[in-house]
């Protein structure tokens, strides 16, 4: 029997052993999405217990309470930190084999030295041990990033954001990790949402020029990514939920256009025709700056709506979709890829079905001696597990080019979550040591250092040419 969390976790063989402590162990991390808010890296925040920096905006978290019967009260709702707590340390045992159980122990070992089991008999005394660490100034937010060896951070922003803090970042030479914006226009794409009108007239505010065309509307979303760009943004970000694509001249997207901003509802096929051509637009331009497109597919959100009007979006009420997403996915990187203007591209899907047909994808639209420049993304969100870590991996591995997987993130709103880059470097030198132990892969040791070390790290520092770090203190 091996021990609960030890040293050699998840490293199923010898192979394992020897490339996670000998090659992954101790490489910095590239986080290059996240949820994290650059203002509470720029004021080194300080969480007054553990319930604040474990529990406050985790929507994994509140998923799992309210299936283990913990009342919302526990959960969003105004129940002391000290009780929200305990409600998650009566949570945690029932979570075995969820990532859960193991993420919550290996913050509480990497980061606080607890190795005791969380549960309702240990909680007071491990809320009394955290909270008296994070009262310390070695547990401010900055601390806690050094802490995890972390390199560059790309958080997600939205195109009328001034960046007040991303630019205070980086002149302040106390720091020395890259944080980054990453652009996010999905309020400027879904033409269709209430909110639309009211985010072009923000987006005309932040841009300076008045927003009366769809022409108007395409240059300032270009002056948006260069001012991105000059803060160091080398990714963007779309949440495609719905993966459609339909081809439109200039002309009719214009009139799309101007029928919305008068207040109408564009119809589905008009929709699909604004995104498209907007997508298409933008995806130049980020070709044009050597930019990645990230495009997060298949996700069904805010599927309750009596929670939805209580609590609001992202509150743990989503979940996979299965909308078919292969031809117009891949219509819109041919449309890309004629002009040859298709930028470096990382594709992730909810639905884990769609790890074979992404994996095909993106062997269609590799090329420009890019390593790599069309990726298979990493298990994303219900998916960022044990199995699904590994389905992702080899489906990537039977159709693809696997060592040259840019790798693990993050896509997290906790500055404790860096530990999930320790749990998928382990899966990755347990996988590729499952291969050596069944004679499918060499010994090859000088072989393995370069692939394991690609996938846990040099991969994504190549592959986004993030500007060159300052030199770290």
């Amino acid at each position: 029997m091996s021990t609960f969390m030890g040293e050699n976790f998840l490293l199923s063989n010898d192979v394992a052993v020897e490339l996670y402590h000998q090659y992954a162990k101790d490489l910095p991390i590239i986080d290059y999405h996240c949820h994290l808010s650059p203002q509470e890296i720029y004021e080194d925040k300080k969480f007054s217990n553990i319930t604040e920096a474990w529990l406050y905006g985790d929507h994994y978290k509140w998923r799992a309470m309210r299936a283990n019967g913990i009342e919302e009260e526990y959960v969003t709702g105004q129940a002391s930190d000290y009780d929200k707590f305990l409600a998650w340390a009566k949570t945690v045992p029932m979570t075995i084999g969820n990532p859960l159980y193991n993420w919550t122990h290996l913050e509480l070992q990497r980061f606080f030295g607890i190795y005791e089991i969380l549960n309702e008999k240990t909680a007071p005394m491990i809320w009394e041990k955290v909270n008296e660490q994070l009262n310390k100034k070695e547990f401010s937010v900055r601390e806690l990033i050094k802490k995890s060896d972390v390199e560059v951070i790309c958080t997600t922003d939205d195109p009328t954001d001034t960046l007040e803090y991303h630019q205070k970042l980086r002149d302040d030479k106390d720091f020395n990790v890259q944080v980054l914006p990453s652009f996010r226009p999905d309020k400027g794409l879904e033409i269709n949402r209430d909110s639309y009108c009211g985010w072009v007239s923000k987006l005309s505010e932040v841009s300076g020029k008045e927003i009366t065309s769809y022409d108007e509307f395409l240059t300032a979303l270009e002056e948006r990514i260069e001012f991105f760009h000059s803060l160091g943004g080398r990714v963007s970000d779309h949440a495609i939920d719905t993966a459609m694509f339909m081809n439109a001249d200039k002309e009719e997207v214009e009139a799309i256009f101007t029928k919305a901003l008068s207040g109408e509802k564009v119809t589905i096929e008009e929709e699909m025709k604004y995104k498209s051509y907007t997508l298409v637009f933008i995806g130049k331009k980020y070709a044009s700056l050597g930019w990645a497109m990230q495009l997060h597919i298949n996700a069904l959100r805010n599927n309750n709506t009596r929670m939805l009007e209580k609590l609001g979006p992202d509150t743990g009420f989503d979940c996979m979709n299965d909308d078919l997403i292969a031809k117009p996915l891949v219509q819109l990187l041919d449309a890309l890829d004629k002009e040859d203007a298709l930028p470096k591209t990382i594709l992730y899907s909810l639905n884990p079905r769609d790890n074979q047909v992404l994996a095909s994808i993106i062997g269609s639209f590799q090329g420009g001696g890019i390593k790599g420049k069309i990726q298979f993304g990493t298990a994303w969100w219900f998916n960022d597990h044990k199995e699904g870590m590994l389905d992702q991996m080899k489906a990537l591995a039977n159709v693809g080019v696997f060592s040259q997987f840019i790798g693990m993130l993050t896509d997290s709103r906790s500055f404790l979550s860096y530990t999930r880059h320790e749990y998928f470097r382990r899966l990755v030198c347990m996988l590729i040591g499952e291969w050596v132990e069944s004679g499918e892969v060499p010994h090859d040791q000088e072989l393995l250092r370069q692939i394991v070390q690609g996938i846990s790290y040099h991969n994504a520092k190549e592959y986004f040419q993030f500007e060159e770090l300052m030199v770290r203190g």
